[in-house]
């Protein structure tokens, strides 16, 4: 179903300038006037005066075949979330030392909801194929960052995640709530996540999670590697050194008392 569907005349002007925006995703990064209308649930019409304002303000591009793209202006705003291109800046040194030590896969991600969004992501040529792009999604239990991020999180929330249904996207990827659970205590326990041939059966991954200024964990930083002959034990000092790094550039104070929310209005973490 198209992502703006629903009564075009029953939703509000800034419903339906939104759902213009919701129109483009990373399988439709360039969609014509009529694909934006159909996707967004507007009335041809309705959407040529909208894409007109947004093309205008620099919102949205149009190229010399009339077909539309996300324009530049996005980017900018989008450079000044906290948890986006200016975590990536700072985090940036710590996953380049991570990669030069390892030559595989490094991974940022931080979390939107039930999804982790990858705000960087580093790779060599010889390193595991892997399905994810910087702007990309994936649900929480099925990635090394992901479990990490969810482990961290209030006890209420985490069991809501888990009473949820937990898309498999291998034999191997966490499908159930008595398993989740037992996953996110381990990840409590060591303080690293390790997800083996969850979203591919090539892939193992090593993640552990990045706190704030207060203690808070805001993102996740991972390594992933071929499942086959993967060292977990030699990836994980790695792996942390990468994620304490961050925390400290972020202000992080490892005696501080850890307070806030990993999500605004989720409750408090964990220790």
């Amino acid at each position: 179903m198209p992502p703006g569907s629903g009564s075009g005349s029953a939703r509000s002007a800034p419903d339906r300038l939104l759902a213009v925006l919701a129109a483009f995703d990373h399988d439709h990064p360039a969609l014509t006037l009529t694909d934006i209308g159909r996707r967004a649930g507007l009335t041809l019409t309705t959407a040529h005066r909208l894409v007109g304002a947004l093309t205008e303000w620099g919102a949205l591009e149009r190229d010399a075949s009339g077909i539309y793209h996300v324009g530049l202006r996005l980017w900018e705003l989008a450079a000044l979330a906290p948890r986006g291109l200016a975590l990536r800046q700072i985090a940036l040194p710590y996953l380049e030392d991570l990669y030069e030590a390892t030559h595989e896969n490094v991974q940022l991600a931080v979390r939107d909801g039930d999804e982790v969004v990858y705000i960087e992501w580093l790779s060599g040529r010889s390193a595991v194929g892997v399905h994810i792009r910087v702007g990309g999604r994936w649900p929480l239990h099925a990635t090394g960052v992901g479990l990490a991020l969810l482990a961290h999180d209030d006890p209420a929330s985490q069991e809501v995640y888990c009473q949820s249904p937990l898309t498999p996207f291998t034999p191997y990827t966490i499908a159930d709530a008595p398993r989740l659970r037992r996953v996110l205590a381990e990840v409590r326990r060591t303080g690293v996540a390790v997800s083996s041939r969850q979203v591919t059966e090539d892939a193992l991954s090593v993640a552990a999670p990045v706190r704030g200024p207060g203690g808070a964990v805001v993102a996740a930083v991972s390594v992933v590697v071929p499942q086959a002959g993967a060292q977990v034990p030699v990836l994980t000092p790695a792996v942390r050194v990468a994620a304490r790094g961050i925390s400290r550039a972020l202000g992080w104070q490892p005696d501080e008392p850890r307070r806030g929310s990993l999500i605004p209005g989720r409750g408090t973490t964990t220790p």
